[in-house]
């Protein structure tokens, strides 16, 4: 029951500081496993001011979704993202995974500032006060897409065509003989971490702007293409 969710797990139910009260961040969490890891890392970030969309991955058991879904049903700030994907490894689907959750975060009621995203495995070192005050201090409106102008020894995963695989027991990306083109807009091609931190400006940006649904378009057949994706829309001009 919720009660009991929230009794033996100590879910902080109300904010912990004026400071944190006023100013929520949004998570996105995707997930295909460990449901006592995701209960883990879901208690040690949950806020009450905050928002959580969490997207599980469409292999996943049946008993897995059924779990996470009863404890999501306990919290009024937490949902499951509106589209799921067959997430695969380095491929278009685990880009998407994050949009799909994006989409549903602009169209929320709260009004928060920055979203975080996070994989099932990961865990904070940083309490949700610290990592306001370190938002505030040093990024004040900026992101974080740690990126440089993608190396040449990565620019395979850019020049030729790549499809997932989802038909064997562990889906994969394999690459086709087809050569893509160049990237629209002229846009220079960065690489960087799949991890940041995106004011909510610019998220609104990325699921607008025509360069960055052009970008989306091209980036279709790439590899890992949430390398590339966030870390060259940043470093647009203006």
């Amino acid at each position: 029951s919720c009660s009991t969710v929230l009794k033996t797990l100590h879910f902080i139910t109300s904010p912990l500081s004026d400071e944190e009260g006023n100013f929520s961040l949004a998570y996105i969490i995707t997930i295909h496993k460990e449901l006592e890891m995701f209960v883990k890392l879901l208690r040690a970030i949950y806020m009450p001011q905050n928002i959580y969309c969490i997207h599980i991955d469409e292999k996943s058991s049946r008993d897995f979704k059924t779990a996470v879904q009863n404890i999501v049903n306990c919290f009024e700030n937490i949902f499951i993202s509106s589209k799921t994907e067959r997430v695969v490894y380095a491929g278009f689907s685990r880009l998407q995974a994050d949009i799909n959750c994006m989409r549903d975060l602009v169209n929320s009621k709260v009004q928060w500032n920055y979203v975080i995203n996070l994989c099932g495995q990961d865990y904070p070192i940083k309490t949700n006060k610290e990592i306001i005050q370190y938002m505030k201090s040093k990024w004040n409106g900026k992101n974080i897409t740690p990126g440089i102008i993608q190396p040449l020894h990565m620019k395979y995963r850019t020049q030729v065509s790549y499809r997932e695989h989802v038909h064997s027991r562990v889906p994969y990306v394999f690459p086709e003989k087809t050569r893509k083109a160049k990237p629209p807009h002229n846009l220079t091609i960065y690489f960087g971490s799949a991890y940041y931190i995106l004011s909510k400006e610019f998220v609104e940006f990325t699921l607008t702007d025509a360069r960055a649904k052009d970008l989306l378009e091209w980036s279709r057949d790439t590899y890992s293409p949430d390398e590339h994706y966030w870390v060259t829309l940043n470093r647009l001009p203006g």
